[in-house]
């Protein structure tokens, strides 16, 4: 048989920290549309998370959050196969297979890990340095075919393309002895790209991206913020002396006037081109009224639904095994045909 594979998306985030507007505008908007055209796998990647050391108890927690916000911006779990990594034990066992495919050079140059471990790598987690092919057995062992990804992820993905490549090569012969005529076993997955990426940066500092790390509260818009607390931030962001231009070429050299404008764009459904139509030479007090007013609407709602998911953890544990039998039910037969292909012998 030639190898056949189905449409299938993959994605998934760390379960440290509250998600805010930044992975609501960049990640999430995008997996709830992909849920109508797409089969999708939507995973809290719980072992990631523990590249850096966890609060057991914290982290138990977190995973319910995490999912909890999933299921409040839209994530359908009858559309859509949504789990924690941790549940999934093929993860683990295929991520052992391909870190001896994949090569120690190939990880020497995943510039995140040298973002993130710092001047002291030698400190550093060995899962922190490997887990770019952790997350390449999350993506090839569902036989994933694409993967919605941002610009800090691009290295991984590309990473999980050359391991999917070396694996069909040195073991060709065998995967066409397991019926596989053109010897793809791993489908390189593709990036999927749904248009220009709503790309939103601090509400402290516009050169800097939104993130859950950052120490000053006021630099987010979190999920589970209330109304008063959403105004409170959109206010307080940083702007600069002059109005809004008309067009969007002013808005270069600007990037905090530009990230509130995108917010704005991002969250109404309109272009930034009439966004600035409406609001442009008009002071930054007006313009960021209005832009508080659609973020309570918008995101205010999510921010309940959350908290009250996170009320009711059973459910949203019920919500996670159940996703788990079925991500199980597709990753153990590809795990067990690599077993096969690499030589183990597999009862």
């Amino acid at each position: 048989m030639m190898s056949t594979f189905v449409p299938r998306v993959f994605s998934g985030m760390q379960p440290t920290g509250n998600l805010h507007l930044g992975n609501y505008l960049g990640a999430m908007l995008n997996w709830i549309h992909m849920q109508d055209t797409h089969e999708c796998i939507y995973c809290v990647v719980d072992m990631h998370a523990i590249t850096m050391w966890q609060d057991p108890t914290e982290l138990r927690r977190a995973i319910v959050d995490v999912t909890a916000a999933y299921l409040a911006c839209g994530l359908d779990p009858k559309k859509s196969i949504i789990f924690n990594q941790s549940q999934v034990a093929e993860h683990a066992e295929l991520a052992w297979i391909l870190g001896c495919t994949g090569r120690i050079g190939w990880l020497n140059r995943m510039t995140q890990f040298k973002e993130k471990a710092g001047k002291d790598k030698e400190a550093a987690s060995v899962g922190l340095y490997t887990y770019p092919v952790l997350m390449a057995a999350d993506i090839l062992g569902y036989h994933a075919t694409h993967v919605p990804v941002g610009d800090d992820q691009k290295q991984h993905l590309e990473l999980a393309r050359d391991i999917a490549n070396k694996f069909n090569v040195d073991y060709a012969d065998a995967i066409r002895a397991s019926g596989f005529e053109d010897g793809v076993f791993f489908v390189p997955p593709e990036p999927y790209i749904t248009g220009p990426a709503t790309r939103v940066m601090s509400l402290r500092d516009g050169t800097k991206k939104m993130s859950k790390s950052d120490p000053s509260d006021l630099s987010r818009l979190n999920l589970t913020d209330d109304a008063d607390t959403i105004a409170k931030k959109i206010r307080k962001a940083k702007t600069d002396t002059e109005p809004l231009p008309s067009e969007a070429e002013g808005l270069k050299g600007r990037p905090e006037a530009d990230n509130l404008t995108g917010i704005y764009a991002a969250l109404s459904g309109e272009t930034l081109e009439k966004v600035l139509g409406q609001y442009g030479g008009g002071q930054f007090s007006v313009f960021k009224n209005a832009l508080a007013d659609l973020a309570v609407a918008k995101l205010g709602p999510v921010g309940e639904e959350t908290k009250r998911l996170q009320s009711d953890p059973q459910y949203v544990i019920s919500v996670l095994e159940n996703g788990s039998h079925r991500a199980r039910a597709i990753a153990a037969p590809i795990t067990r045909k690599a077993r096969e292909i690499v030589g183990f012998i597999v009862s």
